[in-house]
């Protein structure tokens, strides 16, 4: 064997060892026990799918390569330091965005280039390229409603057809290109027009339905890398990529199940916004003082904590992991209910009780701890709202009917605590905070666990 041909097996024996690395590093991410080791197992695969790229045949910019990675790297140690747990979500969506992007510029060069290549070449280049522009300018504008740069959503009468009438021309210049027709303005008239795609499929979305649109521009990002690890024939491209995809694919599908909605309905419906129209709840808000909620809670014998938005707005997590010692130590058994949409991403809630050191045998999921409210003395809300609304049981006009939501106006007593009497992120009124057997505990989520910490320290 020739030393070139020795150097282009070691080549694509270390990209397959990164694609292992990824696979075995997302296989270890899916339990809350091995996912810290599992993101070390796939920075490992980066770190060898990167050094040995250094080595390919006719590589060159050495300098520039190295000076990218180096400020990459700073950036993103230094983001990933000061970023608080709250802002995670748009982190993630600018995270994406950059990787399609990054796939969408590969796919620009290439196709730049020329050469003659094969149709199956340019049909992957352009399918990569148009895919990964869509993700990179869609998750943009998901970073700027989730960051509050973009306060309102932007819609007009026939929007859909607008953007149908932008993909069938972005598509139609793309099959050009695979025919061998159209030169650079060519190219560069289907890129504008895929990023242009990506800002109107997401100006419309409201900022509930974030966490749905981050999840499909994932599984985006994923799929263009992959087109793209085709294109380059990087073995590691192609199975990280597809990974990503797949594993994307699934997760936009659970959250659109979780919410009861199909994914063109997120897409198309308009439905999201802050400001949607909830109806009018009847009754009257119960306030209660910390004192006498924490009476309640230290004499039950099962409580369920319900963790929403605001709890990682307050930081509170750690306060509330200190009250479940409490409680634990009086005897009084407590489990923590978690809404698949709860937050702003994807398991944001488990995150930030993980980060607390919340032990994850007292994390549930809606359906293992749905069954349990009715059990439960008290079932203290923090800071969530939509997930926890009676009204997607009872209300066939609401926007949200049908959405699996937890029990918690099941519960013996309900508890929430809540900074004011404003609606929920979707903007609907809850009709949870009316019931009988719910008490408004208003305050700072923070503040107020600590409050019921003194209290029963007391007792």
């Amino acid at each position: 064997m020739s030393a070139a041909a020795a150097g282009n097996l070691a080549i694509q024996v270390s990209y397959y060892v990164a694609a292992f690395l990824f696979i075995m590093g997302l296989k270890r991410m899916s339990s809350p026990v091995t996912a810290a080791s599992g993101i070390r197992w796939a920075g490992l695969g980066m770190l060898v799918a990167t050094l040995i790229t250094f080595a390919y045949p006719g590589m060159g910019n050495y300098l520039l390569m190295t000076t990218a990675i180096f400020i990459g790297g700073v950036l993103a140690w230094w983001t990933g330091k000061r970023v608080p747990m709250t802002d995670m979500p748009q982190m993630i969506a600018l995270y994406n965005g950059m990787g399609g992007g990054a796939a969408a510029t590969i796919s620009a060069i290439e196709l730049l280039k020329g050469g003659g290549h094969s149709e199956v070449f340019v049909a992957l280049a352009v399918l990569g390229g148009l895919i990964g522009s869509v993700s990179f300018s869609g998750s943009l504008i998901a970073f700027g409603k989730l960051q509050g740069l973009i306060r309102r959503s932007i819609r007009f009468r026939g929007q859909n057809i607008v953007n149908l009438l932008i993909l069938l021309a972005a598509a139609g210049i793309g099959a050009s290109l695979i025919a061998g027709n159209g030169g650079q303005q060519s190219i560069v008239a289907m890129f504008l027009l895929a990023l242009l795609l990506g800002l109107t499929m997401t100006l419309p979305i409201g900022g509930a339905d974030m966490p749905v649109v981050i999840s499909l521009y994932n599984a985006l990002t994923g799929l263009a890398v992959g087109f793209e690890g085709f294109v380059l024939n990087n073995a590691a491209m192609i199975i990280a990529g597809t990974v990503v995809g797949s594993a994307g694919s699934l997760l936009t599908q659970l959250m659109a199940k979780a919410m009861n909605r199909s994914l063109a309905n997120v897409l198309f419906s308009g439905f999201g916004e802050t400001a949607v129209a909830g109806g009018e709840a009847r009754g009257s808000l119960k306030p209660i003082e910390a004192a006498d909620a924490a009476i309640m809670m230290a004499f039950a014998q099962k409580v369920i904590i319900v963790p929403g938005y605001g709890m990682a707005v307050a930081q509170a997590q750690h306060k509330v992991w200190e009250l479940t010692q409490l409680l634990t130590e009086r005897g009084v058994q407590v489990k923590f209910a978690i809404h698949p949409v709860a937050g702003r991403m994807p398991g944001h809630m488990n995150v930030l009780l993980a980060e607390a050191g919340v032990p994850y045998d007292l994390i549930y999921d809606l359906d293992e701890i749905n069954a349990e409210f009715e059990t439960a003395d008290v079932a203290l809300v923090i800071g969530a709202n939509d997930v926890v609304n009676p009204v997607a049981r009872s209300d066939p006009s609401s926007p949200i009917y049908g959405m699996p939501i937890l029990n918690a106006d099941k519960a013996k007593n309900c508890i929430v605590i809540k900074r004011g009497q404003g609606a929920g992120f979707s903007g609907i009124e809850n009709e949870l905070f009316y019931l009988d057997n719910t008490r408004m505990l208003y305050g700072d989520g923070q503040a107020m666990v600590n409050e019921l910490i003194q209290t029963i320290k007391e007792l």
